[in-house]
């Protein structure tokens, strides 16, 4: 039989949302990408939650979008509700979330894949990795755990379910979780991806053939039920924020301010946790059915009711899917108990008394490899072009795969133009830490970011992600020239204004006094600049206004008009650089220690059995991650300071 063949520089293996931004990325860099999918209707699909960003996750999302990636603009065109979380803490941890209509959501990214040029769409299960030499892929097993052969093979395209062969420099597996997977609830197995979506079947077989070595995670969903079978009488209502914080530094609030639709919140129960405690053996996560590691920070419900034994209560939210759809998400109650228990503990919630369930909750277990396999640039060690991001690298969450699927995909295109990938450092963004932690740290559960994990969070708020990495961004050819001189005239106006307030002194007279004293607020001993003021609890760059002689004719022109002619994002940068100056300068400090542990390279060649004195966990661990720096080494789990302190003078003599 005659077979189909292509030739293409780039192939993506999965329409997720890493393989979304990661085929996004090679495309407007200029490479002809196609890009597989088991179905048309996966692709950006959101088979779980239907909300984008959260608590770090936001962060995630507008690092995306300040180099030129697409998740935050699409979620501002297709979100339903919008909130700022934790507002009443400092700004390192304020993270935008948006409930986004899942159907619109995908159907707009879908939408613009479509008619990015170079880019083609493409269904078909990919069923096998091709390599340069076929007959003599397989790495010697005695070297699986490490993965570290001396001669790296070259990925040189794949071949689909059907016989069609596409050949390409370079390859990028961003497969979810589809690759083996199978939906458990109960005794019902089917070895189908979310959804009810086909299963990618064939290419884990070709994966480990290729000596790649798999292991087994799991996640899981709750129900979706009939909205109109939901007293809400009985429920908080939830509601977004009156103020709209976009994710996309190209959208204002003006372009995006729509009608939000509310959100519920709920409570589970005595009679809930008995219900599942009482039938726990029948649920497959504790039976044994299910061989897959789940995550910890998203636990099932009944892991919940096991685990924290002591809680009367858990929190339950009903958000609805879409505007055009009755089936509302259960957040906080996924499970994989059989059908007959997810009606009874359902129905034992207030309000979801009559509750009828359109889908029920599943547990999903997939293939996905140890992201220790990569380099930075998430490209394997050892198969020279083939990339990997998303949860295929044993991560969780639409964000985290997203920020994976752009940095694989701007390195990929980095190295078909013969350029030094992009690594972005824990310094420079959360993108830094979520892939430094995946292929430094032995993750032995799906991955999750939070805000916690980041040494640096002050410097690495949501709100300056653009001043962080845009200049990176324009640097890749992802930031086209309009947006770069928005961008850099933003940046100018916030140096300026800072500096102007440093340098206006205000003396202690009566009109400052009198302002000072009807806002609560010391009065003046000597003179003081503006900043100065700023940097008081009670006072800000708006609240100022009337005593900054740059302002004050404004202000009286217009009683309502304080903030002067700059936009709101600016003025919230002006404030957070004065109020947490001293802070931030010692984060920068401390930032100037890091990089030179980052500059201290470590010859990729190195045997650490000669290193003298090390431990041999530290020997084993080492030699398993084959750290780049010694920065990188010292974040390895079983690598002391007393490691790195023999390391680093066997390094020097």
């Amino acid at each position: 039989m005659n077979a189909i063949e292509e030739t293409y520089d780039a192939i993506v293996v999965g329409a997720g949302h890493a393989g979304c931004e990661a085929a996004l990325a090679l495309a407007r860099m200029g490479q002809e990408t196609i890009i597989f999918t088991v179905s048309m209707d996966s692709v950006a699909m959101m088979p779980c939650n239907p909300n984008v960003g959260g608590s770090s996750k936001g962060h995630l999302v507008r690092e995306i979008d300040a180099l030129g990636g697409e998740m935050g603009k699409n979620i501002d065109r297709t979100y339903i509700q919008s909130k700022m979380l934790n507002q009443s803490k400092g700004p390192a941890v304020h993270s935008l979330r948006a409930q986004a209509d899942k159907a619109e959501y995908t159907r707009r990214m879908r939408m613009t894949m479509e008619n990015t040029e170079h880019l083609t769409l493409r269904q078909a299960e990919v069923a096998e990795l091709i390599f340069d030499d076929a007959e003599n892929t397989a790495i010697d097993k005695e070297k699986i755990d490490v993965f570290q052969g001396e001669h790296p093979i070259q990925v040189k395209g794949i071949r689909t379910k059907s016989g069609a062969t596409y050949y390409a420099k370079c390859v990028v597996l961003c497969t979810g979780v589809y690759l083996n997977a199978r939906c458990i609830y109960g005794d019902v197995v089917n070895h189908t991806g979310p959804n009810g979506l086909s299963a990618a079947t064939y290419l884990s077989g070709s994966m480990e053939k290729a000596g790649i070595p798999l292991r087994r995670f799991k996640t899981g969903t709750p129900a979706r039920i009939d909205k109109r079978s939901i007293d809400f009488s009985k429920m908080e209502e939830q509601f977004g924020d009156e103020k709209i914080v976009p994710f996309s530094f190209t959208n204002t609030e003006e372009d995006i301010k729509r009608e939000q639709i509310s959100c519920w919140l709920t409570y589970t129960n005595e009679t809930t946790h008995t219900i599942i405690r009482n039938n726990i053996d029948r649920s497959p996560l504790f039976s044994g059915a299910i061989e897959g590691t789940g995550p910890r920070y998203c636990p099932s419900i009944e892991d919940k009711v096991m685990k924290f034994a002591d809680k009367d209560r858990h929190q339950v939210f009903v958000e609805p899917e879409g505007e055009f759809t009755n089936e509302m998400y259960i957040g906080g109650m996924s499970s994989s108990l059989p059908e007959d228990v997810q009606y009874a503990m359902y129905r034992s919630v207030p309000g979801l008394e009559h509750a009828k369930i359109v889908r029920n909750a599943y547990a999903i277990e997939y293939d996905c490899i140890s992201a220790l396999l990569l380099k930075p640039s998430l490209e394997f060690k050892d198969v020279d072009g083939l990339f990997s991001a998303g949860q295929m690298n044993g991560s969780s969450g639409y964000e985290e795969a997203a920020a994976q699927g752009l940095m694989a995909g701007i390195n990929a295109a980095r190295k078909l133009q013969g350029k030094e990938p992009i690594v972005l450092d824990r310094s420079q963004a959360y993108i830094g830490v979520l892939i430094d932690d995946l292929v430094t740290k032995k993750t032995k559960e799906p991955y999750r970011m939070m805000t916690s994990r980041a040494e640096y969070r002050l410097l690495l708020r949501q709100d300056n992600a653009d001043l962080r990495l845009t200049e990176i961004g324009y640097e890749i050819g992802l930031i086209p020239d309009e947006r770069y001189a928005h961008f850099t005239k933003k940046r100018e106006l916030i140096e300026e204004e800072v500096a102007r307030l440093n340098e206006t002194m205000v003396g202690a007279n009566q009109r400052i006094q009198k302002f000072l004293e009807e806002h609560d607020s010391t009065t003046l001993k000597t003179a003081a600049s503006l900043a100065d003021l700023i940097k008081r609890p009670e006072l800000s760059y708006e609240m100022i206004a009337p005593i900054d002689d740059a302002r004050s004719a404004i202000y009286e022109k217009d009683a309502k008009v304080w903030n002067g002619p700059f936009a709101p994002e600016i003025m919230e940068q002006i404030n957070i650089e004065l109020k947490y100056d001293g802070y931030i300068k010692r984060q920068r400090s401390q930032v100037e220690h890091f990089k030179k542990l980052e500059k201290k390279r470590i010859p990729a060649d190195i045997c650490y059995e000669d290193v003298h004195n090390l431990r041999k966990e530290a020997i084993q661990k080492l030699s398993e991650v084959r750290p780049k720096n010694i920065g990188q080494a010292s974040r390895i789990s079983g690598v002391s300071p007393a490691d790195i302190s023999v390391l680093m003078i066997y390094l020097k003599a």
